[in-house]
């Protein structure tokens, strides 16, 4: 005897499995590691120190 399958459960489940495909596909793409996000930041922090010590007046007082 045939198995009953529910159509409408069916179509979920093929969409999201097809949803899931796609979003591995985008993380392999596009996506990072939490180390690289961190390192990252740290960088931008380190080249906005360096670049402010070079201010010739870092408190923004001229006169």
């Amino acid at each position: 005897m045939a198995e009953i399958v529910n159509l409408r459960q069916a179509r979920k489940q093929k969409a999201r499995a097809d949803r899931a495909r796609v979003a591995d596909q985008n993380r392999a793409a596009f996506g990072r590691t939490k180390e690289e996000r961190e390192r990252e930041r740290r960088l931008a922090e380190q080249a906005a120190k360096r670049l402010d010590a070079h201010l010739r007046d870092p408190l923004g007082k001229d006169k």
